[in-house]
């Protein structure tokens, strides 16, 4: 008789689209711990359906828009912390896209973030990251260097896009047709892709930063104003990647 420690790997090593198979492979056996598993596999499918779902109710705009060829969907990481870049995330999915589990950035755990990152990069038609610094946030201030991570972001893009989805702006100067949502990382597939790929690039910076200037905390805070990041700042003052138009509070 199989092991149920072998009948385990094998539903472990099994992709949910493929599960259903185990059940009818298993339902019968009698022993405990393979009607467990056979339990886990039915909630997988059942969560793995959702998911679908989910994801088709995330493409509505993509639909909608779908007569344009190349859609884009734009969303920005860093408009809030006093140190660091703000970063931009273009991305154009194909028509057909069948990334599961994209969403908010936020919503996300840094894993599965980081795992959704390779594969936005590899199945997208196309996508792009921008990065604005410190110093260019505090001479044009954060909203204008937003609008230059993106504008940045779309130039670097080919094919370049024929239609815009963004998270609740319009960008200045970009001459196709923009949409803009209102929380759109979480309504737009497309727009949960830009911010995923824009979250993992700024928060593998700010773990860099942390090996330069430590006493901030910024591997873990990504320049936000975390307790720790603030006292720090009181105590040392500002690094080079502090925006100085965002401390006045506290130096």
């Amino acid at each position: 008789m199989e092991s149920i420690s072998n009948i385990k790997d094998i539903f472990n090593n099994t992709p949910e689209n493929k599960l259903q198979m185990f059940i009818e492979q298993y339902k019968d056996d009698s022993r405990q711990g393979v009607a467990n598993l056979v339990k886990r596999a039915a909630k997988k499918i059942d969560d793995y359906n959702k998911e679908i779902e989910r994801t088709y109710k995330l493409s509505e705009f993509e639909r909608k828009y779908s007569d344009y060829e190349f859609i884009c969907g734009i969303d920005e990481v860093g408009r809030g912390p006093l140190a660091g870049p703000v970063v931009a995330g273009a991305v154009i999915l194909p028509k057909d896209c069948d990334i599961l589990y994209i969403n908010d950035s936020k919503k996300l755990s840094a894993k599965k973030r980081e795992e959704l990152y390779e594969v936005i990069m590899e199945k997208a038609v196309c996508a792009k990251t921008a990065v604005v610094s410190p110093k260019v946030i505090d001479e044009i201030n954060i909203l204008q260097a937003t609008y230059e991570a993106m504008r940045q972001a779309i130039s670097m893009l080919e094919p370049q896009p024929t239609l815009l989805l963004n998270d609740a702006v319009n960008i200045p100067g970009e001459p196709m047709k923009q949409v803009s949502i209102i929380k759109g990382d979480a309504k737009s597939i497309s727009i949960g892709a830009a911010s995923i790929i824009a979250k993992v690039t700024r928060d593998a910076m700010m773990v860099e930063y942390d090996k330069i200037y430590p006493e901030y905390d910024f591997a873990s805070n990504k320049g936000y104003g975390s307790a720790k990041h603030i006292e720090a700042l009181k105590k040392y003052g500002p690094c080079p990647i502090h925006r100085k138009s965002f401390i006045h509070n506290f130096i």
